[in-house]
């Protein structure tokens, strides 16, 4: 049976990189962060919060049999891939990355739009060695909802992915605004920015904190300031 809990994650218990125009946090064990009781969360095999300056990034580098999903918070990301694909991603686009079989991608922050910052998620898909593709979809953000971005269950979601147990949905709620969390079994919540209140769960969240939800349906959370939260469940397809 599956345990009940809610386990939060500080911004200070993550990994951190950083390099020339560079500054990454990690959730998950990355590289040669490595910790072997934090490698997952279902699907969910790497959470990275991102601050690139400006013209700088990540040049080609090789991927295969991942769902890329990226969630620009300011400033904008230039994508390139040797499949032909381009596109620049920005605050109220998604963008997905299906890897398949394999493809070799730069990702920058655009110079002229300054420091950058942006939170990318790996997923392990359902099928390996599928063709790659990708997509910019825009979603609108009504303040105080709970919107799907991206699904591998919704077909009404502005972009799709190759996961068919994850929803990817985003929340920007004002001070004092309420939101109730979804039933799935799992679900992932980040603070992208601004902070929640005090709850009988934990001391206030803040930017760059997380809750790690098993089998604990229906939570309220409330902000405290102007907040965007990052929400992602995960539950068998229909």
């Amino acid at each position: 049976m599956m345990r009940v809990s809610v386990e939060i994650r500080r911004a200070s218990q993550g990994f951190v990189t950083r390099e020339r125009g560079r500054y990454t946090r990690h959730a998950f064990s990355f590289g040669h962060h490595y910790d072997p009781e934090n490698v997952r969360f279902g699907p969910m095999v790497c959470h990275d919060d991102h601050l690139l300056s400006g013209g700088q990034g990540f040049p080609d580098h090789p991927h295969a049999d991942l769902e890329i999903v990226t969630w620009v918070l300011r400033g904008s990301v230039v994508h390139a891939d040797d499949h032909g694909h381009e596109g620049r991603a920005e605050p109220g686009t998604v963008q997905v990355l299906s890897a398949g079989s394999g493809v070799t991608h730069a990702e920058t922050a655009l110079e002229a739009a300054g420091a950058t910052r942006f939170v990318q998620v790996w997923l392990t898909p359902d099928h390996a060695g599928a063709e790659p593709s990708y997509a910019l979809s825009p979603v609108s953000l009504p303040e105080g909802e709970l919107v799907t971005v991206a699904s591998g269950r919704d077909p009404d979601a502005p972009a799709r992915l190759g996961t068919s147990a994850a929803t990817f949905a985003v929340a920007r709620l004002p001070a004092g605004g309420s939101l109730t969390l979804p039933d799935d079994p799992m679900q992932h919540v980040y603070v992208a920015s601004g902070a929640l209140v005090r709850s009988s769960l934990a001391q206030p969240l803040e930017e760059g904190d997380a809750f790690r939800i098993i089998e604990r349906p229906g939570l309220e959370l409330a902000a405290a300031v102007p907040t965007e939260l990052l929400v992602w469940t995960f539950s068998p397809a229909s």
